[in-house]
């Protein structure tokens, strides 16, 4: 979990996190509800009903938005595709999916499963609205649920990346298409486009003196423009390293430290003397793990003058590792699927290298001044 997220347990073997910004939301619903919405729709309740019914909305509305987000997790991890964590802030939330789907069919189901799951919400709480007729705060909190829950359905199934519904599109373009990449182009740009529609409705909204809502319309357009370039630019990247290999981007020069040597000494000598980050732990013809500054940062630094690289080292039969060989976009991938930073370069048991994201963003960058 990140620093600027509350760890709440898992499920399903899936971290679920909650972002601070959840506590900024949570509080402006709940006044939303207390102060407008129940008062307009169910008068004479208690001032304090008001404020309880209004607060118990706002986090089943994030329930809500998490069993949606599970509902694209569950499906995932079916397809064997990894799934790093579920984090709900601002926005809803998201379900970070560590890879592509291995086909269109996969990305078809992944995607449309979280609609779904709120259209079931939406018929469950609507059903529920008969038996709870008599008891008007539980009442409401069902009617308001169906409502938002159906209109998540609606929402996320506009086809333009990376809506639910933008990936149902890129996995219908990929299937007819065939190639993934153009799919997501495809996609993508069409999700811009909706973003500029959002933007547009927002500034007429803040024109016709709506300024709340049509800041609020502007800011989610403003956020999917920004998520659709994203994904632009990630097929472009893609485009770019396409046939060059983890031996053309690798650093074959790796850094390689004793055993003995004491955090303290790791710091002081070689991430701030020098700027590294990773480094191969032993002796370079018998290395047995792998460094990186989130290990050293795991440590207490009152013990850092006593504790050895040995002693919390990634043991070398767990690093995550790659080939010469292996595409460079592949390699990124096994990152991104992995959580790491970067992956020793083997050959038959011996480490010939290192990839970091930082060798591949230099790469990158090289192919892209020299029009390669």
């Amino acid at each position: 979990m990140t620093r600027q997220s509350i760890p709440l347990g898992r499920i399903f073997g899936i971290p679920i996190a909650l972002d601070y910004s959840w506590f900024l939301i949570f509080v402006l619903l709940t006044w939303m509800l207390a102060t407008s919405y129940y008062p307009s729709e169910f008068k004479g309740w208690a001032p304090v009903l008001y404020w309880i019914t209004g607060a118990a909305t706002a986090i089943m509305l994030f329930v809500s938005v998490l069993l949606h987000e599970l509902g694209h997790s569950v499906v995932a991890l079916a397809y064997k595709v990894p799934v790093r964590r579920i984090t709900l802030f601002i926005f809803g939330g998201v379900a970070e999916i560590g890879g592509e789907p291995p086909s269109a069919k996969a990305e078809f189901f992944i995607a449309i499963a979280g609609p779904i799951v709120s259209l079931l919400l939406g018929i469950v709480f609507h059903l529920l609205q008969r038996p709870l007729a008599g008891i008007s705060p539980l009442l409401g909190l069902a009617e308001y649920l169906a409502y938002i829950n159906f209109a998540l359905v609606l929402f996320n199934l506009i086809p333009g990346f990376p809506l639910d519904g933008g990936r149902v599109f890129r996995a219908i373009v990929w299937a007819v298409t065939g190639n993934m990449s153009r799919a997501t182009l495809i996609a993508a740009n069409v999700g811009r486009g909706f973003a500029f529609l959002f933007i547009f409705l927002g500034v007429l909204q803040v024109i016709g003196g709506n300024f709340g809502n049509g800041i609020w319309i502007a800011f989610i357009g403003w956020f999917l423009d920004n998520a659709a370039s994203a994904q632009i630019h990630q097929v472009a990247f893609q485009r770019t390293l396409a046939g060059h290999t983890v031996s053309q981007a690798m650093n074959p020069h790796y850094s390689i430290v004793p055993a003995e040597a004491t955090l303290q000494e790791l710091v002081d000598e070689h991430i701030l003397g020098s700027g590294i980050r990773s480094f191969v732990v032993g002796r370079p013809e018998q290395p047995i793990g792998l460094m990186t500054l989130h290990r050293v940062k795991q440590v207490p630094r009152s013990q850092w003058a006593a504790t050895s690289a040995a002693q919390v080292t990634i043991p070398l039969a767990d690093v995550k590792r790659t080939t010469p060989n292996s595409l460079v976009w592949s390699a990124m991938q096994e990152m991104d699927r992995d959580g790491v930073n970067q992956l020793l370069v083997m050959t038959n048991n011996h480490i010939v290298g290192m990839l970091s994201r930082e060798d591949v963003i230099t790469f990158l960058r090289g192919l892209q001044e020299l029009g390669v």
